[in-house]
Formats: C-alpha cells, sequence, structure tokens
C-alpha cells in the first residue's frame, strides 16, 4: 500500500490538459472527459504499480491532452517476464472497471447512458494501446516477442518498421472513415513523432542496454549463450549480436578453428572503459 501511495509523487500533468478540460466545461463534455481521464489514469497507474512491484526506476506518470504514459527509466535488462507483466498491468485494468461498472448499473447505480459511456471509454482506450505501434502496448509486446529470438538492435529495428507499417495501416483507414476527426489526428501526430524519435535514438538506446550490461544492473540470472565470432570482426559489431535474458562467452575463431575465448564483461570493459571501438576482436584475446 505505501508502495501505490508513494506513485502519487510521480503524477504529472501536462499543461495543455488544463486547457482541454477548461475547454470541455465550456462545451458541456466535462462528464465525458473526466471518465476517460479517469479510465486514462487507471491504465497508467497499472503499469506504474506493476513497475514499483518489481522495483523498477519509475520516472513519472504522465497525463497528456490525448492519452497518458507510465516512463520507466529502464533500458532492456530487466527480466522478460517482468516486461510483459508491466506492460499488460495497464490493459488488465479495463477489466476489473468494466466489471465494476457492470455490478453498478445492475444495481441502478450507474444510469444506462453513463455505463455504455463508459464501456465504450474502456473498449477503446483498451483496443486502441493494443495495436502493434510503438509506443503503445502492443509495440512493445512486439519488441519482446523479437527479443526472444533475435539480438537487441535487431529486435529494436523490426518492432519499430511494424510500427511503421501498422501505423500508415491505422492512418489510412482514419482517412478513409473518419478524415474530421481532429482528435484522432493529435494522436497520429503524437505516435509519428514518439515513433521518429524512437527510431534517431535507437543507437542511444542500445548503449545504454549495454552501459547497464556492463555496470550489471541486470536483475536476473541470465542463460549462458556463446557467440561465435571471427577474429576480423570489430568489438563492436560483436556488441550487436548480445541478446536480452542472455549472459555470453565470446567464442573467437580464425580460419575455423577456436582461437580463443572471452567473457562478455572483458569485450564491454574494452569498449567502454578502453576505447576499443573500431579494435578486432582477435586483438583483444592476449589483452585479457
Amino acid at each position: 500500500m505505501n508502495k501505490l501511495i508513494g506513485l502519487i509523487k510521480y503524477i504529472h500533468i501536462h499543461p495543455l490538459l488544463w486547457i482541454v478540460i477548461g475547454l470541455a466545461v465550456l462545451t458541456a463534455h466535462f462528464l465525458e472527459l473526466s471518465l476517460l481521464l479517469l479510465i486514462i489514469f487507471v491504465h497508467e497507474m497499472g503499469h506504474a504499480a506493476a513497475a514499483s512491484f518489481f522495483s523498477w526506476r519509475i520516472k513519472r506518470i504522465s497525463l497528456l491532452p490525448f492519452g497518458g504514459v507510465a516512463e520507466m527509466d529502464e533500458h532492456g535488462n530487466r527480466p522478460l517476464k517482468e516486461e510483459v507483466i508491466v506492460i499488460l498491468s495497464g490493459p488488465l485494468q479495463h477489466l476489473w472497471m468494466m466489471g465494476l461498472a457492470f455490478i453498478l448499473y445492475q444495481f441502478s447505480y450507474l444510469s444506462e447512458g453513463l455505463y455504455h459511456v463508459f464501456i465504450q471509454y474502456n473498449l477503446m482506450v483498451l483496443l486502441f494501446n493494443l495495436l502493434p505501434i510503438w509506443p503503445l502496448d502492443g509495440g512493445k509486446l512486439v519488441f519482446l516477442f523479437f527479443s526472444l529470438k533475435q539480438a537487441f538492435p535487431n529486435a529494436h529495428r523490426q518492432a519499430l518498421r511494424i510500427s511503421a507499417c501498422c501505423m500508415a495501416i491505422f492512418a489510412v483507414m482514419i482517412l478513409l472513415f473518419s478524415p474530421l476527426n481532429l482528435n484522432i489526428w493529435v494522436v497520429i501526430a503524437f505516435l509519428l513523432f514518439s515513433l521518429y524519435h524512437e527510431w534517431k535514438q535507437s543507437r542511444y538506446i542500445f548503449i545504454r542496454f549495454l552501459l547497464e550490461r556492463y555496470y550489471g544492473k541486470d536483475s536476473e540470472v541470465l542463460k549462458l549463450k556463446p557467440l561465435v565470432v571471427n577474429d576480423n570482426e570489430l568489438v563492436i559489431h560483436v556488441l550487436e549480436k548480445f541478446q536480452r535474458g542472455y549472459k555470453h562467452p565470446i567464442i573467437i575463431e580464425k580460419d575455423g578453428k577456436e582461437k580463443g575465448s572471452m567473457d562478455e564483461n572483458e569485450l564491454l570493459h574494452a569498449y567502454f572503459s578502453e576505447k576499443n571501438i573500431t579494435t578486432r576482436i582477435g586483438d583483444l584475446i592476449f589483452a585479457y
């Protein structure tokens, strides 16, 4: 309970949201907006509560004019099962909210109109967040799916490519069926900006992933997955083969024969501490 109460300090309300609230009051849509904000707030608190349970570093819980976001200061080294739970803890909130609304409606504590609006908003937020578009929950699940079999940077790029394709399809559908809905176009603009920003920051995100491994901030016992590499490969190219959920002994080969081996921590040390950025990995064998 103390952890849940402690989440309040992370709540941040975007200044533009106050303008939206003011317009809702003037246009007699305050009740509908309040319901939508309540649903979004509970959704994001679901993410934050699960993250807090696993002792994740929470940056803030933002309520925006067109949605919300729970920002975490984590960079890909948490157990995949934890990430799945944190991601799904948002959408799962809609189930109990709709269940509670149904009970209240059955006992006449909610009017029929208010009940149907509440259910409609819940389904809208739930289904929208499950779209395979970054940074929505569905897009994050796609990233985790690719992370099961692919190296971190490859999985990240694949998730962003799929997000871009789905974003284009979604935009075309809106153009065909609801071209004058300004609210949806604002959301689309936000998603496009987020997707573009994530793509531009992909290298930085990968380096943060490596840094956390280097400083030992991963919280799970990793499975061993040896990486067999050629001695002519650059250090950075070997690091780009690192995969979430695994610790990588490096087996170095030359002409098909084993030349030596390294621990991944030795390779990370060579990259970050000794700045061996363009060095061939074969040249590091005798140094370690």
